[in-house]
């Protein structure tokens, strides 16, 4: 039995709508796990249906550590105003933000790393891959390549506050929570 209890728990958990999370909650037959699975793919699919629209408002996020030695700027986007002045939207900015300052991303996406640093990093892992079978020698390099960028692309790292989504699946996430096409446009990082 899906309760009124169980919706706003649901919903407090993930901000989502009353109506997306009742619907999750009964495609998942009260099952709380299953309904944020189901609203996570729906995230994906809802954000992926939205990466056309023109972004024409934002916010920039920013961290200070308390040392006074590192910060960082986050410029998050959005389609309107109305989103981007939203002081969730703004928070989520912030997070972003304290997330840059803490990891030290290198890139923002995939798409941004260079074939140069490409080339350097497959360089370094095919001589360690050396005397291993021809067939598993470029699955072994492309394993290593995977795993060594994941941890310099911003979208794609783990998120301090819930190591459980990505920062790409953050953004997804609001996405669906607000209702708009959201993308981190750039950030940097300073420290001392």
């Amino acid at each position: 039995m899906i309760t009124t209890e169980l919706i706003k728990t649901l919903r407090d958990q993930t901000g989502i709508s009353i109506m997306q999370c009742k619907k999750a909650l009964e495609e998942a037959e009260g099952d709380m796990a299953k309904a944020l699975v189901i609203l996570s793919k729906k995230s994906s699919e809802i954000a992926s249906k939205k990466g056309d629209r023109e972004l024409g408002s934002g916010a920039v996020g920013s961290y200070l550590h308390s040392s006074g030695t590192i910060g960082a700027m986050v410029l998050l986007l959005s389609e309107t105003d109305f989103v981007s002045k939203n002081d969730e939207f703004r928070a989520l900015a912030r997070d972003i933000a304290m997330h840059v300052a803490a990891t030290n991303p290198e890139f923002l996406s995939s798409a941004d790393i260079g074939e140069e640093a490409k080339a350097t990093a497959r360089e370094v892992f095919a001589k360690e891959a050396e005397g291993k079978p021809a067939d598993m020698m470029e699955k072994i390099i492309e394993g290593k390549l995977v795993a060594y960028f994941k941890d310099k692309v911003l979208l794609e790292q783990s998120f301090i506050k819930n190591p459980d989504i990505t920062i790409g699946g953050l953004v997804s996430a609001a996405v669906q929570k607000f209702g708009e096409r959201i993308e981190v446009a750039r950030f940097e990082r300073l420290s001392a």
